[in-house]
């Protein structure tokens, strides 16, 4: 049996995840949900849906309706889970979960209390070199991890809603740096010490940070930093990760199809499937976890534990200090 998909709002970024999760269609049933309907009509031709609603409420009442996928802007996400929950939708929400962790712990709520599966959609999780990043580093083989290091400088701004820090629930490590805390939790779980800075004063106090330093440091002694500025490059320089150990080291491009090994001063790259975004693989664990009826490996609660770090390192900055983390 197909499962009926329904993305609710149809901006940007749903062009995306619809374009992606094209190879999906023999088995799901793609919607499309705006409170334009010849938006959403526009979308259903134009991604090979089969259906399409004027405004959400419609979209979730409708019994062909199994799931939603909600990339509305993150102030809003708690307004839609609690119309999709209402109806029992599971809900593949796009990060972060919400901008305040009350907001989240009700999301979370909502979902466990309709008994529905909550996906946030974190699609680094998926992308092949993190996976393979991942089991690189259960299997030992650069020996003990001692830091990680993740890089992006991009001349990307915030614009929009995401300008505003109250509706983004600030700036870009909210927005896009919350796949690199997600990236660190997945490769160490949580770290015992955290500390950010920003580099310098925003020129309106309504706009969130455009670059952050993030540090922390785990229980291990294994210290990971994120370098993330959507403001300093001129031009788009590269986006990686290194993951160095005490037998060797792990260095990978975010979307190259490769990854490179280093050990003993010798250097092997091994090469990946096509660059992938991670969406088709986040999706397809959405839906199998919905056709197993068993958690996603991003519930809720994984969404909740990312957006804590994001929360504590605005902390930091505010307060000038590194803070604890309770384990």
């Amino acid at each position: 049996m197909k499962i009926g998909l329904c993305v609710l709002g149809c901006g940007e970024f749903a062009k995306v995840f619809a374009t992606s999760i094209q190879p999906l269609l023999p088995e799901i049933n793609l919607y499309f949900a705006s409170r334009n309907p010849v938006k959403a009509q526009y979308y259903k031709k134009l991604f090979n849906g089969v259906g399409y609603f004027g405004c959400y409420k419609d979209a979730v009442q409708n019994s062909n309706v199994d799931a939603v996928y909600i990339p509305t802007p993150h102030y809003l996400h708690l307004e839609h889970v609690t119309l999709a929950a209402e109806y029992k939708k599971h809900i593949l929400l796009e990060k972060p979960l919400a901008t305040t962790i009350e907001d989240g712990k009700q999301i979370v709520s909502l979902g466990e209390q309709a008994n529905i599966k909550l996906m946030i959609a974190e699609n680094y999780r998926f992308l092949p070199a993190v996976q393979l990043c991942k089991q690189l580093v259960d299997q030992a083989e650069i020996g003990n991890i001692r830091v990680i290091q993740i890089q992006e400088e991009s001349p990307n701004k915030l614009v929009d809603w995401r300008a505003d820090v109250h509706k983004n629930g600030g700036g870009v490590f909210i927005d896009a740096g919350i796949h690199k805390i997600h990236f660190l939790r997945y490769m160490l779980g949580q770290p015992e010490m955290i500390y950010a800075m920003t580099p310098s004063p925003r020129e309106n106090l309504n706009e969130g940070e455009d670059t952050l330093l993030f540090s922390a440091q785990w229980t291990t002694g294994v210290i990971g930093l994120i370098y993330h500025s959507w403001n300093v490059a001129k031009h788009l320089s590269k986006h990686w990760i290194s993951v160095s150990g005490d037998e060797g080291k792990i260095y990978f491009e975010v979307g190259k199809p490769e990854l490179q090994i280093e050990q003993e001063g010798a250097s092997r790259t091994i090469h990946l499937s096509t660059p992938q975004n991670g969406l088709l693989d986040m999706t397809k664990e959405f839906l199998n976890s919905i056709r197993e009826d068993r958690t996603p490996q991003i519930d809720g609660h994984e969404g909740l534990r990312d957006l804590y770090l994001i929360i504590k390192a605005y902390e930091s900055i505010d307060k000038k200090l590194p803070l604890r983390i309770p384990l």
